[in-house]
């Protein structure tokens, strides 16, 4: 088994587009590093995956809700943002990007990334179109320049009958870039 993330604690935000179902898969990944994978979904993720499927894989709670009476007691979307070692967001839709470029927090996954000092890796996932347009190119600038990491999508064949760019990257080339990140991040990071 692959140790390289263990002790690690990753928040992985999950967003409402098609691709979410990557996601279960790189949860299984992180997971085989290791790693505490604490799995934060937006409303419309849910739609797609249910929060119950990443709760298996993870071993952990699903967060989906800010006002969760459960975990309130501890302010639970600061806890998590505090205690993270890294975020990633896979899939970020071009909705989740645009918030993120303007500070926008309106569920719990947008106070996670509002309130986190950890590293953040976005791994934007949308039709070509949506992805080019130049008000996704300009978040995408903006919240590179606010320190977040973005992982290009892939091109190919898009899940709405489009083909070029837009594609979530393989969840196998996510947990590298995050190791990649993590290892720059914290020098004292070793692979095992």
């Amino acid at each position: 088994m692959d140790k390289t993330l263990t002790g690690k604690k990753i928040i992985l935000g999950v967003c409402g587009g098609i691709a979410a179902y990557k996601a279960c898969e790189l949860v299984r990944i992180l997971v085989s590093k290791n790693a505490s994978v604490h799995v934060v979904m937006s409303f419309g993720a849910q739609q797609f995956v249910t929060p119950l499927t990443f709760q298996t894989l993870s071993g952990q709670p699903c967060h989906t809700d800010t006002f969760d009476l459960t975990q309130e007691q501890e302010i639970g979307h600061i806890k998590l943002a505090d205690e993270a070692d890294a975020v990633v967001m896979a899939p970020a839709t071009a909705n989740v990007i645009a918030k993120m470029a303007h500070g926008q927090a309106d569920d719990i996954l947008t106070t996670v990334l509002l309130a986190t000092k950890a590293p953040v890796l976005v791994c934007p996932s949308m039709n070509v179109n949506m992805w080019e347009h130049p008000a996704t190119q300009a978040n995408v600038k903006r919240i590179q320049e606010l320190g977040y990491h973005v992982l290009d999508p892939d091109a190919g064949y898009l899940a709405c009958g489009w083909e070029g760019k837009g594609r979530l990257p393989d969840p196998e080339k996510i947990a590298v870039a995050l190791e990649d990140l993590l290892l720059r991040s914290s020098p004292n990071l070793q692979r095992v």
